[in-house]
């Protein structure tokens, strides 16, 4: 179960090597964030389309919806199991993303439940989730 982790986590790396692209003033950013080290969110569907790079979405004004994976890991129970991998892709739908304006989009997971809300530059939250969808 480690293997398939690492692997992922290596290959984030490696797209974090690469530089952002310019931000597009015509378009909104959504940065993504968790609070917890150790675990990973990133950008899987803008409207439907698979993206290509996970670490942003770049939206055109307007309505979309955004889905992202978001994998972290959960204790079973008792003191002496191994934690087991969870995958969970959240999908926020934010109506009125505006041209030039930067968001937020925050995953975590408190005991076994993942949360997603999206924030404006003032920390307002606009919107969280609506869909959740967990492996296993």
């Amino acid at each position: 179960m480690r293997q398939p982790l690492m692997l992922l986590t290596v290959s984030t790396l490696a797209a974090c090597s690469n530089p952002l692209p310019p931000i597009d003033t015509k378009q909104a950013w959504v940065d993504l964030y968790t609070i917890t080290p150790g675990r990973l969110v990133m950008a899987d569907r803008l409207d439907g389309t698979r993206l290509n790079d996970g670490r942003y979405f770049q939206v055109p004004p307007g309505p979309h919806e955004l889905i992202v994976r978001f994998d972290y890991e959960v204790y079973a129970g008792g003191f002496t199991s191994e934690p087991v991998e969870r995958t969970c892709y959240l999908t926020v739908r934010y109506d009125n993303f505006q041209a030039g304006q930067r968001y937020r989009l925050e995953a975590r997971a408190m005991s076994m439940t993942p949360n997603a809300w999206l924030y404006d530059a003032e920390r307002k939250v606009l919107a969280e989730e609506r869909d959740v969808h967990c492996i296993p």
